[in-house]
């Protein structure tokens, strides 16, 4: 398997310089309003698995384990829904992840209830930086997406 070309982050210097910047200040953001850096990894793995982004699904499946991640809950993710191993809140979280990932599949993109079960447990500032996340990881998946980045190739081993 190869990419169709260069991952255009690489090649554009100044976006990938600004995206950089984004995550980083997402996830001070996360940290400063009580989001909780496993939970983002675990969305932005959802997403991932959504978007048939291997690169991804291999980045964050990594990055969550490192911040302290069982595998077991890793590998559940996909299966969220019908697992007991996630919080009330990590499952608000991953329901407003899917629903923003799949927003031509339902008839109220991102439904009241799904956006108000995450209200419930994220507050304002929570939920501004659950929802800039989940758009910066939906906005990375389609760079990779599109131009067929193999996960072996960008990830270490």
């Amino acid at each position: 398997m190869q990419s169709r070309m260069k991952n255009p982050v690489i090649i554009l210097p100044e976006v990938d310089q600004s995206l950089q910047a984004l995550g980083k200040a997402l996830f001070t953001s996360a940290e400063k309003n009580g989001v909780p850096t496993r939970t983002l990894f675990l969305a932005y793995l959802r997403i991932s698995q959504i978007n048939g982004d291997s690169v991804c699904v291999a980045l964050h499946s990594n990055n969550a384990k490192n911040a302290g991640e069982s595998i077991e809950r890793i590998l559940a993710v996909s299966a969220w829904r019908d697992t007991s191993n996630f919080t009330d809140a990590e499952r608000a979280a991953l329901a407003l992840s899917e629903s923003m990932t799949r927003l031509n599949e339902q008839s109220q993109p991102v439904p009241d209830e799904v956006y108000e079960e995450a209200a419930r447990h994220y507050h304002e500032a929570a939920m501004a930086t659950l929802i800039a996340g989940i758009a910066t990881a939906n906005l990375y998946n389609r760079i990779n997406v599109s131009t067929r980045q193999v996960a072996d190739v960008l990830v270490k081993k």
